[in-house]
């Protein structure tokens, strides 16, 4: 049995927090895309644990993680994660790999993400780590991936950045593995596939140049860890009650201050809404269910896992996006021109508040009929049911409708 988890916003959804509930029941975790630019969130035995390029089922003391093909590693960052990791009582040796065909972000990498996004016309927001780069350079075919460690394009880079890899070869020689072979031989095993940053950020199917720069969407689970798609059996969409992005683009259901008032700064504080990464408070704005359901149709999504719906517990009413206005013209569709996009208005549609506490929930049944009305409406818009939901950080307050390790 493998399960893909993707987000199906902007990124930011809870990803992994929800990877860690699921790992529960899986024996290898493997994170598919991205750099240390995600930022995942685990709270386990009143210890909060913030993850940027090691896979969320590290917290497991029995799982085994790995860092897959389709991820761009800083080495520093990796080592320095691992050593605070390790500061935490999280021991990792002897069941953290990383694929060798793998690319590597190089600090020069760092310096060109910076100067370019300062060049920019129309600056993307990005976190200037090398990332964009470092996946630019794969496709230019000038990239260098763990493989290369050891042999002729080594020698062919510069003094400085052969210096700076030097005191990391040997240790990532003994975390290296061939993947797809390692895949092969635990075909039996149940895998978990996590990825990074959210489908409306990937390069292809995202709010596109404002995306990020790897394949944040389904199909990268396959590229990325090393595994044909047909053998992906379920893939979950994590999405929260309502809408946030980090950075510069297009967000068509954005709070504004004069349809909304302070309603963005009491969503912002009531769910912590920064950037795990950064510190960058984060854009926040009605659940998009025309986003939504792209995310869904697009990525062949079996299943929603809703986060956050307890951040409404205290309001009157909970509005959601259910179409765009373009040009006094209203659709249902999501366009693929950011100018659209930014023109977009959004069409809400209002729902009575439940005005009870989410967070005392602990199965499905305990959701009043006002929060189960508000989540069948949005199941019925999508077309994809919602089988995980999740109240709180801790992970007792996350339950399911449907077991998840289950073919059904």
């Amino acid at each position: 049995m493998n399960i893909v988890v993707i987000g199906a916003q902007w990124g930011d959804e809870g990803k992994g927090k929800i990877v860690d509930y699921l790992a529960e029941g899986a024996q290898i975790v493997i994170r598919f895309s991205g750099g240390a630019n995600a930022g995942h969130t685990i709270q386990a035995d009143g210890k909060t644990y913030k993850l940027h390029l090691i896979p969320s089922g590290i917290v497991h003391p029995d799982k085994i993680s790995i860092l897959g093909t389709g991820m761009v590693i800083d080495p520093q960052a990796l080592f320095d994660e691992l050593d605070a990791l390790e500061k935490q009582g999280i021991s990792w040796q002897g069941r953290l790999w990383i694929s060798d065909r793998a690319h590597l972000v190089l600090p020069s990498y760092k310096a060109l993400d910076k100067a370019m996004e300062a060049r920019r016309a129309r600056p993307l927001g990005t976190t200037g780590r090398g990332i964009g780069v470092s996946y630019a350079m794969k496709a230019q075919r000038d990239g260098l991936r763990l493989a290369d460690l050891y042999g002729s394009i080594y020698e062919t880079l510069s003094a400085e950045d052969r210096a700076f890899l030097e005191p990391y070869r040997a240790r990532l020689k003994e975390l290296t593995i061939d993947l797809p072979t390692f895949m092969a031989g635990n075909k039996s095993k149940r895998k978990l596939f996590e990825g990074a940053q959210g489908v409306l950020l990937d390069l292809d199917l995202g709010t596109y140049p404002f995306v990020s720069s790897g394949s944040s969407a389904a199909a990268g689970a396959s590229l990325g860890s090393g595994v044909g798609p047909k053998e992906l059996d379920k893939i979950y969409g994590v999405f929260k009650a309502y809408s946030t992005r980090v950075g510069n683009g297009p967000f068509p259901s954005e709070f504004t201050p004069e349809r909304d008032g302070n309603l963005g700064e009491v969503i912002r504080e009531l769910g912590r809404e920064y950037g795990v990464t950064t510190g960058r408070p984060r854009r926040c704005g009605y659940l998009d269910l025309v986003a939504l359901r792209y995310a869904c149709v697009t990525n062949s999504i079996d299943a929603l896992v809703l986060t956050h719906p307890d951040i409404y517990d205290g309001f009157d009413e909970v509005k959601v996006c259910v179409a765009y206005e373009i040009d006094s013209e209203r659709t249902e569709v999501f366009p693929s021109s950011a100018d659209d996009l930014e023109k977009a208005r959004p069409v809400l549609k209002s729902f009575p508040g439940w005005k009870s506490s989410l967070t005392e929930c602990r199965r499905f049944e305990d959701i009043p009929n006002r929060a189960r009305d508000y989540m069948s409406f949005i199941e019925e818009y999508t077309g994809t049911p919602i089988h995980i939901v999740s109240v709180g950080p801790g992970r007792d307050q996350t339950f399911f409708q449907q077991e998840p390790w289950t073919s059904q």
